[in-house]
């Protein structure tokens, strides 16, 4: 939705709740400690009661505001600015313009956010034609690689390690200029190393084996044949990637683009949040404003596992 429907269907704190508890309802509330799924809703308490074991969880229980103490009108702003725009929105910005005086709490709720994005594009695996590839992302050097002589290349702390999946489909006739083949859905995993181990155990997590790779001749990719359908491997000239892996470079160009254009210094163990977001938006690019009705429901389905540490405003975005 453009802002203005925003500011007409959500002007305030209990126009937000009352969304929020709507779309909870319409879910449905298991209880944590017997499984029932029916309960009786407590106006003056803001909590279910479940009508078996009489236990209560509040309305943010179990959902991405979870041990939040946020007004939900803060959570409903930071959904639409996420989805309204193509780019993305950092948390300084959101901070801004929310005039609130602490820049960790609203960061937190930003990851939180881009943690359930995450978890949502979890429940699905890649089907179909497949490319594959590694990236390296440019982001801060961690707390336990700066005392340590600074590497160059693919081996430097500079540089954090990310496994690229596009599942694509190759076009009849392309018209001139166009890509050989369409993208459908994106997938970007941070990994530790390029061990074939790793990647094998990525792609077997979120690859259907009835999927036909497409990767060019690294030794990392050598045991992925025994997991998928078919898996071609071949050594590809710089010029040839845009026609043997298309999707998967142009997403990768994309990705780092908004997320050098967006947020300052981003730390290692934060960048699967930003690609979270990234990959979720760009699954669902032909939404449109259903996006942010999205996001809502996952907001209420799943409760984020982000932890954080204190970090100053210059490091996070």
């Amino acid at each position: 939705m453009n802002i203005l429907d925003f500011a007409i269907n959500y002007p305030d704190e209990e126009s937000c709740r009352k969304k929020f508890k709507e779309q909870r309802d319409q879910m449905g509330v298991t209880c944590r400690h017997c499984n029932c799924k029916e309960h009786y809703w407590l106006e003056n308490k803001q909590a279910y009661e479940c009508k078996r074991c009489r236990a209560r969880q509040t309305l943010r229980s179990g959902t991405v505001m979870q041990h939040s103490n946020l007004p939900y009108r803060y959570w409903f702003v930071a959904m639409h600015l996420l989805t309204a725009t193509k780019g993305s929105f950092s948390a300084a910005e959101l901070q801004r313009q929310l005039g609130h005086k602490r820049y960790q709490p609203i960061w937190e709720m930003v990851n939180k956010l881009r943690d359930v994005m995450g978890k949502r594009d979890d429940e699905y695996t890649l089907e179909g034609a497949i490319e594959l590839d590694d990236a390296f992302f440019s982001t801060e050097i961690s707390l336990e690689e700066r005392d340590k002589p600074l590497k160059r290349g693919r081996g430097s702390q500079k540089k954090t390690k990310v496994l690229v999946m596009a599942e694509s489909k190759t076009v009849e006739n392309p018209k001139p200029g166009k890509k050989p083949k369409k993208v459908r859905y994106l997938k970007m995993k941070v990994i530790s190393d390029l061990k074939s181990g790793t990647i094998t155990r990525n792609v077997k997590e979120h690859v259907e084996s009835t999927a036909d790779l497409t990767t060019d001749d690294s030794t990392s990719y050598t045991k992925l044949k025994e997991h998928v359908h078919s898996h071609t491997a071949s050594v590809i000239p710089h010029q040839d990637l845009s026609k043997v892996l298309p999707w998967v470079h142009t997403a990768i160009s994309n990705a780092k683009r908004q997320l050098l254009g967006v947020y300052y210094k981003i730390k290692p163990e934060y960048l699967q949040y930003y690609l979270n977001q990234f990959c979720y938006k760009f699954n669902r690019r032909y939404f449109g404003e259903n996006q942010f009705e999205r996001l809502l429901i996952a907001a209420v389905t799943y409760a984020p596992d982000f932890k954080s540490r204190i970090y100053n405003r210059n490091y996070c975005g």
